[in-house]
């Protein structure tokens, strides 16, 4: 069949039917000999045109669900029972020939991350080509036609332009748009969305998420969601199934799942999901408690790459206060300076020019030994749990390290101080002696923050601490901060993407935005009455700000 006839229109389906039932499913997975089951009893429908969210955290099998239908379950997993029906036929046991002309023509995949999901040597335009090409299509110039409509049509414009670039010229935005073209390229009955814009800004994750809304009316595609996003279910799906450990905990129709979730389970992702949590009272700082930290004028600059008389300026004058024992946050999209901003306060960058003070102490001005010393001051806690501790390490060597860098004390005194930070953090004595892959994603952060608090820090610079975790991990992880700033009296500097998370708990909040700073002050009224359009912009983009109130109205 050629190219006209695959995009011609649809025949009229009959919506009373479900595009897609997934009846008692089982899966399993076998890993060193173990067998396990990684889903079990899940059954639900997708009728033509709807959005359907699953919804869990790590590990809820929701992904191997997905993997699943789409008949891309890793060697080691197979369907031990139950069927996945497409337009009423059972595709569960198919062999892969027959899937692979299925996939793409039918069915299609938005893949969670657009950076690993691109070839990054080959052009954008001749990667949505060969879908075109793997379903039959020969004809070079009705390819290069449906190749430039497809980039016009997902708002990557030039077209000409585009299709020539490669993944490394484009922004995450854009590259997720690339394979939103990719799957919508052949109009598919069902498209599965594998976290399609967790690891974008808010701003560039309702973008992408509109123009799915708007390619799915077009088209009437049916779309099979899934995300860890509570707030993005809210905004984006008709019914929501919630999975927990392989099984369904709740489903229904999003408006009555959130208005009145009938599982412990549902109720506590609810209280957890950031975008619909009710900000906690903060107790406010004395009005005592003086200035901690102080950035004035602070600029950096970096020359453009063979451009000589060029600069790209990383932060231009950046000016913010934030008192002692309270918590300022840095917001902005990537690439708006605020991780360069806080680099400089802990001094892992000199500015170009400006200052940094901790506790009265110019940062810029420190060298050798006594910038060496001035690291005690301020610790830095990582955005990735796995990838910032030292695998071949135990929990209790990461965290009697800096005590080994910096003070000598006795071998008992260290690690009576080492044992007291882990269990500060909520975590049990037993871990000490374990490494970091025997931990969870959540329990590893702890252990993170065990490790900058262990020299007893006046400042901990927390970047995107918690953009990495589950809602519910994430929750405890908050609350944890919260309670070790109250006993402690640390001040944070939290750099975050996340708005909804600053709104939970910071104080006062810089909005960056090109390296400037375009609006500061507490975060009540830069929240409620911000003055800034860009501030305005990145406040309406938190997922669930709108449409959760709506979809959870009685």
């Amino acid at each position: 069949m050629d190219l006209a006839a695959r995009l011609s229109p649809a025949p009229a389906t009959n919506t009373s039917a479900p595009l897609l039932a997934v009846e008692d499913l089982a899966i399993r997975y076998v890993s060193g000999g173990t067998s396990r089951r990684v889903v079990e009893g899940v059954s639900f429908t997708v009728a033509p045109g709807e959005v359907l969210a699953l919804v869990g955290e790590s590990g809820s099998g929701k992904t191997t669900t997905a993997q699943a239908v789409l008949g891309l379950l890793p060697a080691n997993g197979a369907i031990e029972s139950g069927s996945i029906r497409l337009d009423g036929t059972d595709i569960a046991h198919w062999p892969e020939r027959k899937l692979a002309a299925l996939r793409g023509a039918r069915i299609s995949l938005i893949p969670q991350d657009p950076t690993t999901s691109l070839n990054p040597v080959r052009t954008i335009g001749s990667q949505i080509a060969e879908i075109l090409q793997i379903h039959g299509e020969r004809n070079r110039g009705r390819i290069r036609a449906r190749v430039l409509e497809l980039l016009t049509r997902v708002g990557l414009e030039p077209a000409e332009m585009r299709a020539q670039q490669y993944p490394h010229q484009l922004s995450g935005g854009m590259r997720q748009r690339v394979l939103i073209a990719i799957a919508v390229a052949l109009r598919p009955g069902l498209i599965v969305a594998d976290e399609p814009t967790s690891a974008l800004d808010v701003t560039v994750q309702r973008r992408v998420l509109d123009l799915l809304d708007d390619l799915r009316r077009e088209y009437g595609t049916a779309v099979l969601l899934v995300t860890h996003d509570l707030g993005v279910a809210a905004d984006r799906a008709d019914r929501v199934v919630v999975l927990r450990q392989g099984r369904i905990q709740e489903a229904g129709p999003v408006r009555e799942v959130l208005a009145a979730p009938k599982s412990e389970y549902a109720r506590q992702l609810l209280a957890d999901a950031p975008s619909l949590a009710t900000p906690r009272a903060r107790p406010i700082a004395p009005p005592t408690a003086g200035t901690m930290l102080k950035v004035a004028g602070l600029t950096q600059l970096y020359p453009m790459a063979g451009e000589r008389s060029r600069v790209f300026r990383a932060a231009d004058d950046v000016n913010f206060e934030v008192r002692a024992g309270t918590t300022h946050a840095l917001v902005g999209e990537s690439g708006s300076g605020k991780t360069t901003t806080a680099r400089c306060i802990a001094g892992f960058l000199r500015p170009t020019s400006g200052t940094v003070e901790v506790g009265g102490t110019d940062v810029a001005q420190l060298s050798g030994e006594q910038l060496r010393q001035f690291r005690r001051k301020v610790q830095l806690v990582f955005q990735n749990p796995f990838a910032s501790l030292d695998p071949r390490q135990t929990i209790g060597q990461i965290v009697e390290e800096p005590l080994w860098n910096f003070d000598a004390v006795s071998r008992i005194e260290r690690e009576n101080r080492v044992r007291g930070m882990i269990e500060r953090v909520g975590l049990p004595d037993s871990v000490l002696t374990r490494p970091p892959a025997a931990l969870s994603g959540g329990q590893r952060q702890r252990v993170a923050i065990a490790r900058a608090l262990v020299l007893k820090p006046r400042v901990v610079v927390l970047d995107e601490a918690v953009s990495a975790l589950d809602v519910t991990v994430q929750a405890r992880i908050l609350e944890l901060l919260d309670e070790l700033q109250r006993e402690l009296g640390l001040t944070y500097v939290f750099v975050s993407h996340d708005l909804a998370v600053v709104r939970l708990i910071a104080d006062t909040v810089s909005v960056m935005r090109s390296g400037q700073v375009v609006e500061s002050g507490p975060v009540e009224t830069v929240f409620h009455n911000p003055a800034n359009d860009y501030t305005r912009d990145l406040i309406a983009a938190i997922p669930g700000s709108a449409g959760a109130a709506g979809k959870a109205a009685p």
